[in-house]
């Protein structure tokens, strides 16, 4: 940047006549060319402070924009120069030291409407303000933060928040390294609730995201027992002729003897236990914990033994409390004097204070903190401890006048609401506000014709004409109609063992069923066959190694998987082609033979006669069944009998033509079945 007095101050020692200035080596032709520039800024600059001093005379922004309008340049030369004019309207009211709080804040409010005029940066209010509170003493910011507080909803908005939130930032930051917390507590109460009242609750800096303790704020107190006053009488008396000092008190006003022996050693304990408030990962200490232990107990017992009562709150303090609506008076430090120890242990506020500290202790020691170490945990015995000392504290505060029932309520509902913003920060600070999604493409709003209320079955008779008489009727005849086709009448599919009775029938070669004239070859059974498969049956979607040439062959394939399911034909299909006997000439004699004339004395009545069906499986070791095909047989049927029929199925499809009589009758022989090895040779 350069000023006038350093171009002043470049021509006077080196004239133009020079190669190059002799301070900021700047050739001649760039200085011709950059002189009439600086010219223009100096004349803007000088023309919008006189009118910025017109405005805040006549309080009004239009002489400001009026100057603005007729500057030349673009419009960020134009902002630039603007912002210099009101800073340097600014450091000759501070230079001149005559302009009053007042006048600054007139022009920062100029300022602020220069802003929404559009004829100033957005950040040139802030800069003023910092300027201000910079060069101020502590008792005129004071006014000009009160000017900060009202206008919060100022800064909040869209024209000023991105712009300026660093700025108000670092200006509170800046007031709060100035100002001291035991003798400025209120004004610094101020500034920290103004940041909480601008930024938002998920503003990472205004967050204790690590779960930090403030360790450098030390309660000092008399740790050299030599040096303590307790325990000794004072019996000197003031001497003759000295005043009183405001905050002293006279011998009206002297307290009452205390009933709480006070020795160092109570001292001492007591005063240590702010070092644990401080830092409380000390209690998860093993020796620390143990002094924290001992020393709790101690002061606790003191609280428990000497109550307060009306008697030591006097009355016309309570009235005085009561008379001030609530506004107590609350210290940023404790005083550690040994003088002042038994009036504060008489004191309801003061033991309120303590009590609190214990409880917020025991919140962070048993709660669930994300930045919490792992060797952090309490043990049993310390929770144990923990809990009832919890109790007792409560107990403490509602015992402690005035309105104890009411204060201790209030506490347990703040803690409760506490663990809440712990939960909140240990999922990172999720913003509170959720979003919503917004449509890339808008939707075009579309008319709809209205349809007449009877088209839409919303007339007195409730009836949705079709345009045709039948669709009518038919659409009319249940008012819903999905549960109309959901009805049990409307169940067309039938069974397995209904749609396959005929087929299986078919499949007996006792039956002599020509192949030309069974069902399985009727392309519209076949069909229909299939769609039933894919419904009820696995075997449908079971992969086979078996090529069929024909729709037929697979059906009669299925047709004999199907026979040995089902139990109603699984009785027909054992009595008719396993246990007959061999006295028909049409097929081998070596081969278990069927026919239908001795279905009832063959098969069933020689296994219910002989009792085989409970200890089949003695029959299925030596018939050399496997494991596999023996839970298959348990699985298909839960009958004894049943199981022992399909037994005799299995064994009868894996020996083929092996499955003869006599193989039979030697594995009975071998299981001890004799008798029914007997009867089938009889047979």
């Amino acid at each position: 940047a350069f000023s006038s007095d350093h171009w002043r101050r470049c021509l006077y020692v080196g004239g133009w006549s020079e190669l190059f200035c002799p301070y900021c080596k700047i050739s001649p032709q760039q200085g011709d060319a950059f002189f009439p520039l600086l010219n223009v800024f100096l004349f803007s600059r000088t023309h919008l402070q006189a009118s910025a001093r017109c405005a805040l005379t006549t309080k009004t922004s239009k002489p400001l924009i009026n100057a603005f309008n007729q500057i030349p340049g673009n419009e960020t030369e134009k902002k630039s120069t603007l912002d210099q004019a009101l800073r340097g309207v600014l450091g000759d009211q501070i230079i001149e030291q005559k302009a009053s709080c007042d006048d600054y804040l007139s022009l920062i409010y100029l300022s602020i409407s220069s802003v929404t005029e559009g004829i100033c940066s957005a950040t040139t209010p802030f800069l003023l303000l910092g300027d201000v509170l910079d060069c101020l003493p502590l008792d005129q910011c004071d006014k000009i933060f009160s000017f900060v507080e009202e206008n919060v909803s100022t800064w909040k908005s869209n024209s000023f928040y991105t712009a300026g939130k660093n700025y108000l930032l670092r200006m509170c930051n800046d007031l709060l390294r100035r100002l001291s917390k035991s003798q400025n507590t209120v004004f610094c109460g101020r500034i920290q609730l103004f940041l909480a009242r601008l930024f938002p609750l998920s503003e990472k800096s205004g967050l204790n995201l690590q779960s930090q303790f403030n360790l450098d704020n030390i309660t000092v107190f008399n740790k050299n027992e030599q040096e303590s006053t307790l325990g000794q009488k004072h019996t000197e008396e003031k001497e003759d002729g000295m005043e009183v000092e405001e905050g002293e008190m006279g011998e009206d006003d002297a307290p009452a003897p205390c009933s709480i022996p006070i020795d160092y050693n109570l001292y001492r304990k007591f005063w240590t236990l702010q070092d644990y408030f401080r830092n409380p990962v000390q209690c998860y200490d093993k020796f620390s914990w143990m002094t924290f232990l001992k020393f709790s107990d101690e002061t606790l017992a003191v609280f428990k033994s000497y109550k307060l009562d009306d008697m030591q709150a006097s009355k016309r303090k309570l009235e005085e409390l009561r008379a001030s609506g609530g506004e107590h008076v609350y210290f940023a430090k404790f005083l550690t004097s040994e003088k002042l120890m038994d009036l504060q242990l008489s004191d309801s506020n003061f033991r309120r204070h303590i009590l609190l500290q214990y409880l917020i202790l025991f919140q962070y020691l048993k709660g669930q903190v994300k930045f919490k170490s792992s060797s952090c945990v309490l043990n049993d015995d310390q929770t144990t401890w923990i809990e009832e000392t919890t109790k007792l504290v409560y107990q403490l505060l509602r015992e402690i006048p005035p309105d104890g029932d009411k204060f201790a309520t209030m506490v347990e509902h703040i803690l409760n609401t506490e663990e809440n913003w712990n939960s909140w920060k240990n999922e990172g600070c999720p913003s509170f506000v959720k979003e919503r999604t917004v449509d890339d493409k808008p939707k075009r709003p579309t008319r709809k014709r209205q349809a007449p209320e009877d088209f839409l079955g919303k007339g007195p008779d409730r009836k949705i004409f079709m345009g045709n008489d039948e669709l009518t009727r038919l659409w009319n005849l249940n008012q819903d109609n999905m549960e109309a086709c959901k009805s049990d009448s409307r169940e067309f599919m039938p069974s397995l063992d209904e749609f396959f009775a005929e087929a299986i029938e078919q499949a007996d070669p006792a039956n002599m069923v020509e192949e030309e004239y069974k069902v399985v070859r009727n392309p519209n059974y076949g069909w229909r066959a299939l769609r039933l498969l894919s419904r009820r049956s696995p075997h449908f979607f079971q992969p086979t190694n078996q090529k069929f040439k024909s729709l037929a062959d697979y059906l009669d394939s299925m047709v004999s998987k199907l026979a040995k399911e089902l139990p109603v034909r699984i009785f027909y299909f054992f009595n008719s082609s396993l246990l007959k006997t061999h006295n028909d000439k049409d097929i081998p004699s070596e081969e278990i033979k069927t026919g239908e004339e001795d279905d009832d004395d063959n098969g069933d009545n020689l296994l219910k006669d002989t009792k085989l069906g409970a200890q089949w499986k003695m029959l299925a070791s030596h018939l050399e069944m496997k494991a596999a095909e023996l839970r298959e047989i348990e699985t298909d049927s839960e009958d004894v009998d049943m199981q022992a029929k399909l037994l005799l199925v299995a064994w009868q499809d894996r020996e083929g033509t092996q499955a003869t009589v006599e193989n039979l009758v030697t594995a009975l022989n071998a299981a001890g079945f004799s008798q029914i090895a007997d009867n089938l040779s009889e047979a």
